[in-house]
């Protein structure tokens, strides 16, 4: 857990533009996965759907409290 508590610590120093830029880094690791492992797209789209909701539902919660 302090791996995690580190992060959130330093987290407090970035700017919006950070994040941006972190999220703009992931999409590009997420299409470089995709062009070398091209069976990960073959599902069908409702399963990344189920899948992006799965993995929001904390952060609404989150935010929501």
């Amino acid at each position: 857990m302090y791996l995690f508590s580190w992060a959130d610590s330093k987290i407090k120093n970035f700017h919006w533009y950070h994040i941006s830029l972190i999220k703009t880094s992931v999409l590009f690791v997420t299409l470089l996965l995709v062009k070398f492992f091209p069976q990960l797209v073959s599902w069908e789209w409702y399963w990344y759907l189920i899948l992006a909701l799965v993995a929001v539902i904390p952060v609404w919660i989150r935010m929501m409290k």
